[in-house]
């Protein structure tokens, strides 16, 4: 009988302290509205590998668009006082759920966010010089003479810094006309929205020639433009279209070797993986130095889009 409830005693310890292990993980809430946007799906694979590498729990909000929902998910993480929470979202947009965040002695990190002094760092490729290396593409393609149409997206910091290295790559250059600068709607991913507005604007520009270029601060637009440019059978006339993402669809729009000619691949599951870094630095208690930790990025031709 000794020996049995000798036993059972052990059994029970080994319950107890499998309970506090669970008790104990650390708990990360991801909030972002922008779910539906492949790129952010990708961010989110290589951060949860990372976060389950770690024995995190881990709770991803989708708001589904919905910017100020965002602000109240925030208040919910800091009201269950999680140990981290990650945004995937312009920072100034929520600033008082970030406040909350803060006052509740809680780090958050940006994934591709924008800059804050709320956020321990913003980890993201550089906008800056994805923006330049596909606007100088147009340019350069173009002999610095025609006429672009533009789709940006500044509601999103990382996206709205791209439509502004483009604005002044193309300014720079008189023989650069910007036709039109588009906003699409994002509700749906952006392709559907990006191709009616593409239509209408092939419909008001008939004549060949008369549009040169499509530069899109990111792939969905560039595909929503090249099915407009596609289905108005202009395939043909020259228009070249570049992205920024180089995502599946998109690379493989660019390998078959029409309109759609460039793209820039951002290492999305490293985005997310750094993140995780991130996230592990400040749990730690480290103060993060860096503002901004830049992820590399590579050109995608048609020369490399298969790799």
């Amino acid at each position: 009988m000794a020996r049995h409830g000798a036993f059972l005693s052990a059994g029970a310890l080994a319950l107890l302290a499998g309970m506090a292990t669970a008790q104990d993980a650390q708990r990360v809430t991801v909030i972002t509205p922008y779910l539906a946007q492949p790129g952010t799906q990708f961010y989110l694979d290589g951060f949860q590998a990372e976060a389950e590498a770690r024995g995190w729990e881990v709770n991803v909000v989708d708001t589904a668009g919905d910017i100020p929902a965002v602000i109240s998910r925030l208040e919910d993480a800091a009201t269950q006082q999680v140990d981290a929470i990650v945004i995937n979202v312009d920072p100034a947009q929520v600033e008082a759920g970030l406040a909350q965040a803060q006052a509740a002695g809680i780090p958050v990190i940006g994934m591709d966010a924008g800059s804050s002094a709320l956020l321990a760092t913003n980890v993201t490729s550089n906008g800056y010089a994805m923006a330049a290396e596909t606007a100088a593409y147009v340019v350069n393609r173009l002999r610095g003479e025609g006429r672009v149409v533009m789709f940006t997206f500044d509601p999103f910091p990382p996206v709205q810094q791209r439509g502004i290295i483009a604005d002044a790559i193309f300014g720079n250059n008189p023989d650069i006309e910007v036709v039109d600068r588009v906003t699409p709607d994002v509700q749906d991913g952006g392709i559907a929205d990006s191709r009616a507005k593409m239509e209408a604007i092939l419909a008001a520009n008939p004549e060949p020639g008369s549009i040169d270029a499509v530069w899109a601060a990111w792939d969905q637009p560039a595909l929503g433009a090249l099915q407009a440019i596609e289905d108005a059978g202009r395939a043909e006339e020259g228009i070249v279209i570049t992205g920024i993402d180089a995502n599946p669809q998109a690379r493989e729009a660019i390998a078959a070797g029409g309109p759609f000619e460039a793209s820039v691949a951002q290492d999305f599951e490293g985005i997310g993986k750094a993140t995780a870094e991130a996230v592990g630095r400040a749990l730690a208690g480290e103060e993060i130095r860096e503002p901004v930790i830049y992820v590399p990025t590579t050109l995608v031709t048609q020369a490399n889009a298969a790799q």
